[in-house]
């Protein structure tokens, strides 16, 4: 899918510079960060994600204090 989105400049160039030293185009690279947002900003459907994978493998939810606990861990961490 193609969009157009403006950028500020100083940003462009900071995604270009990446992109020419990572050898990725700057579509791979915008691409790569609107994922990383939208992961961080969405931990719901990554529950949702995980709690599909373990019932695909037939293996029980965790209980609400696991699921807490989990789920402050994952928002402390670096993505």
């Amino acid at each position: 899918m193609k969009t157009a989105v403006s950028v500020p400049d100083d940003l462009f160039a900071q995604a270009d510079r990446l992109a020419s030293r990572e050898r990725r185009s700057r579509s791979e690279v915008y691409s790569a960060a609107l994922r990383e947002y939208l992961a961080r900003h969405a931990p719901d459907e990554v529950t949702a994600g995980m709690d599909a994978a373990l019932a695909a493998i037939d293996e029980p939810a965790a209980d609400g204090f696991v699921s807490a606990a989990a789920r402050r861990t994952l928002e402390g961490a670096d993505w």
